[in-house]
């Protein structure tokens, strides 16, 4: 039973993973470089499947029902939405915040005579934390990659609509279309800040749908159980069959009012508009 649940759980997961896009090659020598999101579900999907594996396996031992086991296992697999936590919504901000930052040290490094390559190496060890390594990696593929390759890999490991806006002027500079570059990494910079400083109001205002969403999910699991533990002849017509059906159902609205309540809840950043597709130089 419990094997049941948990592979009909496992091959609905795969079948919408098969439906994300693959990571773009970012041309030149090297590995293709995954987006930010990608590389985040990659890193996501090993906890993921061990929550949804304890959470089919406890549903399985208390309910004893195939449709109970899939329950527990896509609870398991997405508490992570249900219990969003404002760790990771405070990296993203703090990512944001960095970036803007980032530009600024660009803009001064610049002022000061330097070109932009140089400028981009010179603040490498001095970038700000939450991008720090993404910058490193960046001033790593320059020793062997064209600036505007290296560039665009960079964005694509951001995967952040805010560094999109810095790396296309960076990248005008560097073909020698943009003027005054100084002053436009100046109002990215702000505009950057302006964002950071939009989420944490959005962050902060939605902060009482996130605590119904967790009330609700923990009042609604607890009251199952314990009809489950306490009065098991109350849910004996769901031992047969059709109770099973019928239970589907039972599962499928609440989870998708679970699911409806917790996007609510979340901060839906703009889509990225800095989208390549490159290949190998001639």
């Amino acid at each position: 039973m419990l094997f049941a649940g948990a592979g009909i759980g496992l091959g609905l997961l795969l079948i919408g993973w098969g439906l994300h896009p693959v990571p773009r090659s970012t041309g030149g020598v090297g590995p293709p470089v995954a987006p930010a999101g990608t590389r985040r579900r990659i890193a996501d999907l090993g906890p993921r499947l061990l929550r949804g594996a304890a959470g089919a396996a406890v549903a399985a031992l208390v309910t004893r029902w195939p449709v109970g086991a899939l329950g527990g296992f896509a609870f398991g697999f997405f508490a992570s939405e249900l219990f969003a936590s404002r760790t990771r919504r405070a990296a993203e901000t703090e990512r944001t915040a960095a970036i803007a930052t980032w530009t600024e040290m660009l803009r001064d490094t610049m002022a000061a005579a330097a070109g932009l390559e140089q400028a981009i190496i010179t603040t490498a060890p001095i970038a700000p934390e939450p991008i720090r390594s993404e910058v490193q990696a960046m001033v790593t593929q320059l020793q062997r990659e064209r600036l505007g390759v290296a560039l665009a890999a960079f964005a694509d490991r951001l995967g952040d609509p805010t560094s999109d806006l810095v790396v296309s002027a960076l990248t005008l500079a560097a073909s020698g279309e943009a003027q005054d570059l100084g002053e436009l990494l100046g109002s990215l910079s702000a505009a950057a800040r302006d964002n950071a400083a939009m989420r944490l109001k959005v962050d902060a205002s939605r902060a009482r749908i996130r605590t119904s969403v967790r009330i609700i999910t923990m009042v609604t699991v607890g009251m199952a159980t314990l009809l489950v533990l306490l009065s098991r002849s109350y849910l004996k017509p769901f031992d047969s069959a059709t109770g099973q059906i019928v239970l589907v159902a039972v599962f499928a609205c609440f989870g998708s009012a679970l699911w409806w309540l917790a996007a609510m809840s979340r901060y839906v950043a703009p889509e990225r508009f800095l989208v390549t597709s490159r290949k190998p130089d001639a």
